[in-house]
């Protein structure tokens, strides 16, 4: 519970530029802005629960501008996958 404490504060003092401001945050589908510059993907599987689970597709991103690194996860079964600010 600690580290989440920490983390969410260290994102709080960060300063985003007036593009990442405006990403919709945790929806699917939500575009990202044009100085996001792709770095690298990766599969991360996800439980369904008592159906089994299934893999999803989880591309990092810098914003040029601001230096703001995003994750987009793009996952068809749940709406609140999408965008996640993870560092600076």
């Amino acid at each position: 519970m600690a580290n989440e404490s920490n983390r969410q504060a260290e994102l709080k003092r960060m300063v985003l530029c007036a593009s990442c401001a405006g990403i919709q945050r945790n929806w699917r589908r939500a575009p990202g802005h044009a100085e996001l510059v792709q770095l690298s993907s990766r599969k991360e599987e996800r439980s369904d629960g008592d159906r089994g689970g299934h893999t999803v597709n989880v591309t990092s991103y810098r914003c040029d501008a601001c230096g703001t690194r995003w994750e987009y996860e793009n996952d068809k079964t749940n709406q609140q996958a999408g965008w996640s600010v993870v560092g600076q």
